[in-house]
């Protein structure tokens, strides 16, 4: 949804240099292939790509602190984990995402700070991203689903909030009453624009909806992408350079990359290839998980759903039906 901004940006006229620059000097990049090593799986054999958004709910840093609550709470958790697989022809995408209380197998890790660490069961995976860094997040990812991820995305609390506040807020249709007493988060059922605190407080909701497990909110967090992919599409950027260096400005800020898309070039030249994309043909998928029957408050991969699903995304195959039901939602 970020990369889509940069071609609207350079588009309308944001290449003067120190323009340029400062969107450039935005972006943080981080080092994942040295820790990675070559045990991976096979590359995609087509033209297809496979990328890792990871949604930080870091409180390091006022901004962050402010809204995510917490007060002085370093660190991070993946709050949210999304694998973005888009097929040969970029013409279309599918989002899988991976509830934050799946129990997994994490892999042997090399940390960020170079340290080997041994492998673990029943680790779960929003605690590999604080505990082990990116690069560990990458490598479970590609162990949990024998996936390749060609490139890794972060978006932070603070920079979730403002791109949609730059973008003027984003409509969502509300699919029950949410009352979370958690978060002050109070809607009807119906449509709502919301501005970027009430949008973070929208995709982060657990308790206002559902059985208050990370569920129930995976749903709202896929429709909310949906609307703010469709809403930035939708806006005159080129017509008006301001609100787009304001947008990119914001869009750039938030993000970590791998080192392969850590400057603006990269990010600009993989974006325009993604531009196909269409948001109305996005298709949104819960990794299918059955409740874990030593601890129910946790969940682990529904067999044979999920290795039917993550075969058909190495293959770049149409995914079945009968690999997008999951026994704990009762679907």
């Amino acid at each position: 949804m970020l990369l889509s901004v940069l071609v609207l940006v350079i588009a309308a006229g944001g290449t003067a240099y120190w323009l340029y620059s400062r969107l450039d000097g935005n972006i943080k990049g981080v080092d994942i292939n040295k820790a990675l090593g070559d045990d991976r799986p096979e590359k995609l054999p087509t033209s297809g790509q496979n990328i890792l958004v990871i949604g930080s709910d870091s409180r390091e840093g006022a901004e962050n602190k402010e809204l995510g609550g917490g007060g002085n709470v370093s660190g991070a958790r993946s709050d949210t984990t999304m694998v973005v697989h888009i097929p040969e022809g970029r013409s279309k995408a599918v989002a899988v995402s991976i509830p934050r209380d799946t129990l997994l197998t994490r892999p042997e890790c090399t940390t960020n700070s170079g340290d080997k660490v041994a492998a673990q069961n029943r680790a779960m995976i929003n605690g590999v991203y604080s505990q082990f860094g990116p690069a560990c997040v990458v490598k479970t990812v590609e162990k949990l689903s024998g996936i390749r991820i060609d490139h890794y995305v972060e978006i932070n609390f603070a920079g979730f909030k403002d791109l949609v506040d730059a973008i003027g807020g984003v409509t969502v249709d509300v699919p029950q009453d949410i009352h979370d007493k958690s978060s002050g988060l109070d809607l009807t059922a119906g449509p709502h624009k919301l501005n970027g605190t009430e949008s973070l407080s929208y995709v982060r909701t657990r308790h206002g909806i559902g059985d208050g497990s990370d569920l129930g909110r995976i749903g709202l967090q896929q429709q909310f992408m949906l609307a703010l992919l469709s809403e930035i599409k939708s806006q005159n950027l080129l017509g008006s350079p301001t609100s787009a260096f304001k947008v990119a400005n914001s869009a750039t800020k938030s993000l970590t990359t791998d080192e392969g898309l850590a400057s603006l070039k990269s990010l600009t030249e993989f974006a325009r290839s993604m531009n196909g994309v269409d948001p109305g043909s996005m298709e949104t998928i819960m990794l299918p998980v059955a409740y874990d029957k030593i601890d129910p408050a946790r969940v682990v991969s529904a067999q044979p759903q999920a290795n039917t699903l993550w075969k058909a995304l190495r293959t770049d195959s149409t995914i079945p039906e009968s690999a997008k039901k999951s026994p704990a939602t009762g679907g």
